[in-house]
């Protein structure tokens, strides 16, 4: 029976993206997908509660799992860090439809769903940084994500108007996004290094030390503060 549902999840998404490309993720893509599967709004919305947003809910972590997938093909090993951040940015959006993306984020732009595209965008740089092969068990889990968000929210918006050829120009704004993080580390790292302000520094890196990422690092939680070891 699950795989029945699962079955008909599936069918139900791909009749709805070729509908949000003209009707965007609205009711009438959410109906006209029913309909092309042959079932009852009601069972849809059983499987997709709040109708066309879980749709494209679906789609966009479709993607990221696509991503992940590509990502996971290639050999990054002759590739720099900064690099293969890059290329699994790119890839997530060369994997995606444009005209489907951009309907996603007008509709994640609305006030009432824009909670949902925030963790959206938060779930991308974490696949992205799962992909990547990241074994962060500290803050930096979560600065990690925060930064990589930013930069593929920028990319994207980038990306969505860009008429240049193969969308170099959207490539060329990644490296430079990218290029800006680099210069935000390194000067962190000399700030650690000076005399004065390394002792600054060190103060919130104390208060911050015992925060934990979620146990289940899929999950959709703050995280966690672990228990002060015993003196």
């Amino acid at each position: 029976m699950e795989g029945d549902l699962r079955a008909v999840r599936e069918r139900m998404l791909e009749a709805a993206r070729g509908h949000a490309v003209f009707d965007g993720w609205s009711e009438a893509t959410f109906r006209a997908a029913c309909r092309d599967v042959g079932i009852a709004p009601e069972l849809g919305r059983a499987l997709f509660p709040r109708g066309a947003v879980d749709l494209a809910v679906a789609d966009h972590r479709a993607g990221d799992r696509a991503m992940a997938a590509a990502l996971g093909r290639e050999d990054p090993g002759a590739l720099r860090f900064r690099d293969r951040v890059a290329r699994a940015i790119r890839l997530r959006l060369e994997l995606a439809d444009r005209e489907r993306a951009r309907r996603a984020a007008a509709l994640f732009a609305l006030p009432q769903h824009a909670a949902t595209g925030a963790s959206l965008l938060w779930g991308t740089a974490d696949a992205i940084w799962r992909a990547l092969g990241d074994r962060s068990e500290d803050v930096n889990w979560y600065t990690k994500r925060a930064t990589l968000s930013a930069v593929y929210a920028a990319t994207l918006l980038y990306w969505l108007g860009d008429e240049s050829e193969g969308q170099a120009a959207s490539w060329d704004f990644l490296d430079r996004r990218i290029g800006d993080v680099m210069r935000f580390e390194s000067a962190k790292a000399r700030a650690r290094e000076h005399p004065l302000l390394g002792r600054l520094l060190a103060v919130p890196g104390r208060l911050l030390r015992d925060v934990r990422p979620p146990a289940d690092h899929g999950a959709d939680l703050p995280g966690r503060i672990s228990e002060p070891e015993a003196p």
